[in-house]
């Protein structure tokens, strides 16, 4: 077991007792070590694709939510304070012994910590990596617990999804410059709760709206919202998902975050995803913060693109032509930023 980690100094002598029973693991994310907790007694609980895809073909068991009790239970906080604390509810409720949080300090966990503490007697607190991991027994974190689902402009949102409390500002601004017509079949990557969605079925000759979403409890809520017997639901990764056959029509507003690091990579993705999945003439929708550098990739892999809308703050990208052969040969590998 390696101990400079926060879980290896909480699980080496002296620190936290781990009774024999199954470890409910929150939310740990693809890459992270689970070193010290038996595999064959942990189950990984996320809804989160590439998470539940990675440590399932490393052989954890994993699932969606809890199921039954569990001797102990690790939290990974999340960088979503409503879905933080709801996770943190339902180990405390799950769990018959200890309940260890780890989190950055970016996640918000000293402020959990001292909110924690107002409620239950608090042992360990590892100060480690700009992270703090402490554990609990016990406490009452019912009304911590998830709630009625959100409501917003008609939509079903859920805590910690993008955009949970509103209709984000891109979004809105990518759905009112989308033409009239997007063509027969239209994806959404990244799709969320369906807002975009929602809006491309509007258009005149949709046939389907594939919808690529690799968060499980937006994808959810985006079936509830979108009854059209036209759109399909995809629980999956949108950077590597691929259609039966190309489409017409791509839409997106990719994300640009890994938890609280902005990752522009992440979005460029997104886009080489989009050009690897369109016809020859289909065309790519995209918003994007006017600051994140996309054009060049986006230059790279399709013959035409301009910005057809924006405010200060926001840019929506047209791109056409996405190129069969992937980046042009007339420039530079290294011009990809």
């Amino acid at each position: 077991m390696t101990l400079d980690t926060r879980l290896g100094l909480a699980l080496a002598p002296g620190g936290v007792s781990i009774p024999e029973g199954r470890i409910a693991v929150f939310g740990p994310r693809a890459g992270q070590s689970l070193e010290g907790l038996p595999m064959d007694r942990v189950e990984v609980i996320t809804g989160f694709f590439p998470d539940h895809a990675h440590f399932e073909g490393r052989g954890y068991s994993c699932r969606f939510e809890p199921e039954g009790f569990y001797a102990a239970a690790l939290v990974v906080l999340p960088r979503a304070k409503a879905l933080a604390r709801s996770w943190v509810a339902m180990a405390a409720a799950a769990a018959n012994g200890p309940v260890l949080v780890d989190g950055a300090k970016e996640t918000g966990v000293e402020s959990l910590l001292r909110d924690c503490r107002r409620r239950v007697e608090v042992e360990g607190r590892i100060n480690k990596a700009h992270g703090k991991l402490f554990w609990f027994e016990g406490g009452d974190f019912a009304d911590w617990l998830p709630g009625p689902a959100n409501r917003v402009d008609g939509f079903v949102t859920a805590p910690g999804t993008f955009s949970a409390d509103g209709i984000d500002p891109a979004s809105a601004l990518l759905a009112a410059s989308l033409p009239e017509t997007l063509g027969a079949r239209i994806v959404d990557l990244g799709a969320g709760w369906g807002y975009l969605s929602a809006a491309a079925l509007e258009r005149k000759g949709v046939k389907a709206v594939e919808l690529v979403e690799a968060e499980r409890a937006a994808l959810d809520c985006a079936r509830r919202n979108i009854t059209d017997p036209r759109a399909v639901f995809h629980w999956a990764d949108a950077t590597t998902w691929r259609p039966e056959a190309r489409v017409d029509a791509v839409v997106t507003n990719p994300p640009f975050h890994t938890d609280r690091k902005a990752d522009p990579e992440l979005g460029r993705a997104f886009i080489r995803s989009a050009a690897a999945m369109l016809t020859p003439r289909g065309q790519l929708w995209l918003v994007a913060n006017r600051h994140l550098p996309y054009e060049r990739v986006i230059a790279d892999l399709f013959d035409d693109h301009r910005e057809v809308a924006g405010t200060g703050a926001f840019k929506v990208i047209r791109a056409s032509g996405p190129r069969a052969d992937g980046p042009s040969r007339h420039r530079r590998h290294n011009s990809l930023v």
